[in-house]
Protein backbone atom coordinates (compact mmCIF):
# COMPACT_ATOMS: atom_id res chain seq x y z
CA UNK A 1 0.00 0.00 0.00
CA UNK A 2 3.15 2.34 0.64
CA UNK A 3 4.35 1.73 -2.96
CA UNK A 4 0.50 2.74 -4.23
CA UNK A 5 0.58 5.69 -2.06
CA UNK A 6 4.34 6.83 -3.49
CA UNK A 7 3.72 6.50 -6.94
CA UNK A 8 0.30 8.79 -6.57
CA UNK A 9 2.09 11.22 -4.98
CA UNK A 10 4.69 11.04 -7.34
CA UNK A 11 2.21 10.97 -10.06
CA UNK A 12 0.97 14.15 -8.66
CA UNK A 13 4.40 15.83 -8.14
CA UNK A 14 5.13 15.63 -11.74
CA UNK A 15 1.39 17.17 -12.81
CA UNK A 16 2.11 20.22 -10.52
CA UNK A 17 5.66 20.29 -11.97
CA UNK A 18 4.87 19.97 -15.56
CA UNK A 19 1.57 22.59 -14.92
CA UNK A 20 3.71 25.42 -13.17
CA UNK A 21 6.68 25.26 -14.41
CA UNK A 22 7.80 23.20 -17.23
CA UNK A 23 4.57 24.02 -19.22
CA UNK A 24 4.39 27.87 -19.43
CA UNK A 25 8.82 27.63 -19.26
CA UNK A 26 8.52 25.60 -22.60
CA UNK A 27 5.60 27.65 -23.71
CA UNK A 28 7.47 31.14 -22.70
CA UNK A 29 11.13 29.39 -24.28
CA UNK A 30 8.93 28.37 -27.81
CA UNK A 31 7.52 32.19 -27.49
CA UNK A 32 11.09 33.74 -27.36
CA UNK A 33 12.37 31.47 -29.97
CA UNK A 34 9.35 32.74 -32.90
CA UNK A 35 10.14 36.19 -31.11
CA UNK A 36 14.04 36.58 -31.99
CA UNK A 37 13.67 34.75 -35.07
CA UNK A 38 11.26 37.71 -36.64
CA UNK A 39 13.81 39.50 -34.76
CA UNK A 40 16.80 38.08 -36.57
CA UNK A 41 14.99 38.21 -40.12
CA UNK A 42 13.30 42.03 -40.01
CA UNK A 43 17.71 42.82 -39.06
CA UNK A 44 18.80 40.71 -41.90
CA UNK A 45 16.39 42.81 -44.42
CA UNK A 46 17.27 46.05 -42.75
CA UNK A 47 21.15 44.84 -43.62
CA UNK A 48 20.37 43.71 -46.56
CA UNK A 49 18.69 47.09 -47.78
CA UNK A 50 21.22 49.49 -46.35
CA UNK A 51 24.03 47.32 -47.56
CA UNK A 52 22.40 47.37 -51.07
CA UNK A 53 22.21 51.18 -50.95
CA UNK A 54 25.41 51.63 -49.74
CA UNK A 55 27.54 49.91 -52.66
CA UNK A 56 24.53 51.37 -55.33
CA UNK A 57 25.97 54.58 -54.62
CA UNK A 58 30.00 53.31 -54.41
CA UNK A 59 28.85 52.31 -57.98
CA UNK A 60 27.49 55.92 -58.56
CA UNK A 61 30.42 57.43 -57.06
CA UNK A 62 33.05 55.58 -59.41
CA UNK A 63 30.59 56.72 -62.95
CA UNK A 64 30.96 60.36 -62.02
CA UNK A 65 33.13 61.69 -64.88
CA UNK A 66 31.79 65.18 -65.31
CA UNK A 67 29.85 67.94 -63.86
CA UNK A 68 26.45 66.62 -64.72
CA UNK A 69 27.34 63.09 -63.59
CA UNK A 70 28.22 64.69 -60.58
CA UNK A 71 25.13 66.55 -60.21
CA UNK A 72 23.67 63.54 -60.97
CA UNK A 73 25.03 61.97 -58.25
CA UNK A 74 24.38 63.98 -55.73
CA UNK A 75 20.35 63.56 -56.43
CA UNK A 76 20.71 60.39 -56.47
CA UNK A 77 22.64 61.12 -52.47
CA UNK A 78 19.22 63.05 -51.80
CA UNK A 79 16.95 60.66 -53.04
CA UNK A 80 18.78 57.62 -51.32
CA UNK A 81 18.74 59.40 -47.79
CA UNK A 82 15.03 60.05 -48.29
CA UNK A 83 14.72 56.56 -49.11
CA UNK A 84 16.82 55.36 -46.27
CA UNK A 85 15.05 57.93 -43.84
CA UNK A 86 11.75 56.40 -44.59
CA UNK A 87 13.34 52.91 -44.75
CA UNK A 88 14.99 53.07 -41.03
CA UNK A 89 11.33 54.57 -39.87
CA UNK A 90 9.59 51.54 -41.13
CA UNK A 91 11.64 49.31 -39.61
CA UNK A 92 11.45 50.99 -36.07
CA UNK A 93 7.99 50.83 -36.52
CA UNK A 94 8.18 47.06 -37.45
CA UNK A 95 10.78 46.06 -33.75
CA UNK A 96 8.54 48.15 -31.66
CA UNK A 97 4.88 46.16 -33.06
CA UNK A 98 7.22 42.51 -32.61
CA UNK A 99 8.31 44.04 -29.46
CA UNK A 100 4.76 44.87 -28.29
CA UNK A 101 3.56 41.43 -29.74
CA UNK A 102 5.96 39.53 -27.68
CA UNK A 103 4.62 41.64 -24.60
CA UNK A 104 1.23 41.13 -24.70
CA UNK A 105 2.20 37.38 -25.47
CA UNK A 106 3.88 37.02 -22.28
CA UNK A 107 1.37 38.31 -20.37
CA UNK A 108 -1.42 36.40 -21.76
CA UNK A 109 1.29 33.32 -21.04
CA UNK A 110 1.34 35.02 -17.48
CA UNK A 111 -2.26 35.31 -16.81
CA UNK A 112 -2.99 32.07 -18.19
CA UNK A 113 -0.68 30.16 -15.90
CA UNK A 114 -1.61 32.07 -12.76
CA UNK A 115 -5.11 30.70 -13.88
CA UNK A 116 -4.09 27.26 -13.84
CA UNK A 117 -2.19 27.75 -10.51
CA UNK A 118 -5.20 29.28 -8.70
CA UNK A 119 -7.85 26.79 -10.01
CA UNK A 120 -5.22 23.20 -9.40
CA UNK A 121 -5.05 25.13 -5.67
CA UNK A 122 -9.15 24.67 -5.18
Amino acid sequence: MNDFMNNINFGKTTEQLETFFFGPARAYAAMSLDYSEKLVGAQLDAFKAYSDASLSQARAAMDIKDAEGLRSYIEGQQNTAKDLGERVKNDAEKVVALNQDFAQQSQKLVESSVKSASQAAK
